[in-house]
């Protein structure tokens, strides 16, 4: 335990000792931490017997006699108290978690809490351990993007984040219907929509045989579903199978290639006019690559791609399916913040249920040159 955690318990149990009752909300006070923080440490300290606990207040062992009940009921209005701190975990501060991160950070700041980082490398391990230290110094609710490979826990992948013992919301993860962790907040982008609104654009633009192409990512589940649902919908033949699994394609030299070749045969064997490339850095490489194979973009294939970090900085711009990833991080920290509020208020006797929420953000259609449309325009799906 670090000396100042140390120190703070030391001190509510001089102040119980001074006080002989008072509530969470008045020791957190005191202590000048939040609430969620105040009754971690009275429960640590309950359990130890260095306090009792009675009717919702900490009691100095013996005296028995519960604290007062408020003055006043808590205001309705989101009253984030002084001094609240939010862990967040995320696998590396590259590609998009930076926009993440900093919508959190946004939202937090103007909320007046404090964010701190933790980098877990993609590492199951390594999300256990960075949770544990946060926790341990202090934070009082957490945002994690767990290292899951398929965007959803394999077995025992979740239990690091619900072992956690301060509110937790998942960021751009989701979770399997009927597991434990389906009961946790969660907010994301909707990569099944926004592959679907590529497929009705291009569409609409007259694409009747329209392929995928995809790396390994914990989005590619949801992109794949999205796509095939939209195809569907729309009555288009199915996309014809790569011949390669995207999550063993070794270096990523060898999974250009096989991209290249996948997608060089789709149009000249399978009269595909249209693909959706993930992600939009695979497709800066790839362009050039299928103009030296002879295939025109987007004369002979009209290109969508997912995710928007380079998309507009190549040689021909590309359209691109931009998450809203700036967007989750600030919708994940208010969830956080509301539940921490909520539990607050339960505290001076407010009611009792805190609804779970489960959040998807839409992803957004940026047109450019690569499919052949009007290009420079935001279509909304």
């Amino acid at each position: 335990m670090r000396d100042h955690v140390r120190a703070r318990h030391e001190r509510a149990v001089a102040i119980a000792r001074e006080h002989g009752s008072l509530s969470i909300a008045d020791l957190a006070a005191q202590l000048e931490v939040s609430r969620v923080t105040a009754r971690r440490d009275a429960e640590l300290l309950v359990s130890e017997g260095r306090l009792g606990r009675v009717h919702g207040s900490v009691v100095w062992p013996g005296t028995g006699r519960p604290a007062p009940a408020p003055a006043a009921p808590a205001p309705a209005s989101p009253r984030t108290r002084a001094g609240t701190v939010v862990g967040m975990v995320v696998p590396t501060m590259h590609y998009s978690f930076s926009e993440t991160v900093q919508g959190a950070r946004a939202v937090l700041a103007e909320r007046g809490a404090r964010l701190v980082l933790g980098l877990s490398g993609y590492f199951a391990d390594e999300d256990r351990s960075q949770i544990r230290r946060l926790v341990a110094s202090g934070a009082d609710g957490l945002l994690v993007t767990p290292s899951w490979e398929d965007g959803a826990p394999g077995p025992g992948e979740a239990d690091a984040v619900l072992e956690a013992p301060v509110p937790t919301v998942l960021v751009e993860r989701w979770t399997r219907t009927g597991s434990p962790a389906d009961a946790l907040d969660r907010v994301r982008s909707d990569s099944a929509h926004g592959a679907g609104s590529a497929v009705h654009h291009l569409a609409g633009l007259g694409h009747r045989h329209i392929a995928l192409a995809l790396q390994s990512s914990p989005h590619a589940r949801q992109l794949k579903a999205g796509f095939t649902a939209a195809l569907s919908a729309l009555g288009l033949p199915p996309t014809p199978a790569p011949g390669f699994d995207p999550g063993s394609t070794g270096s990523e030299a060898h999974r250009y290639d096989l991209a290249l070749e996948y997608l060089r045969s789709c149009v000249r064997d399978h009269g595909v006019t249209a693909a959706l490339v993930h992600s939009d850095a695979d497709a800066v490489v790839l362009l050039p690559r299928l103009q030296a194979v002879g295939i025109r973009v987007p004369k002979d294939l009209a290109l969508v791609v997912y995710d928007d970090e380079v998309s507009g900085l190549s040689e021909l711009a590309l359209t691109a399916v931009a998450p809203p990833r700036r967007a989750v991080g600030a919708a994940a920290a208010r969830l956080l913040l509301d539940r921490l509020d909520r539990l607050d208020r339960i505290e001076d006797g407010g009611p009792g249920h805190v609804p779970r929420h489960h959040v998807e953000l839409l992803p957004e259609l940026r047109v450019r040159d690569s499919c052949g449309g009007a290009a420079a325009r935001t279509v909304t799906f």
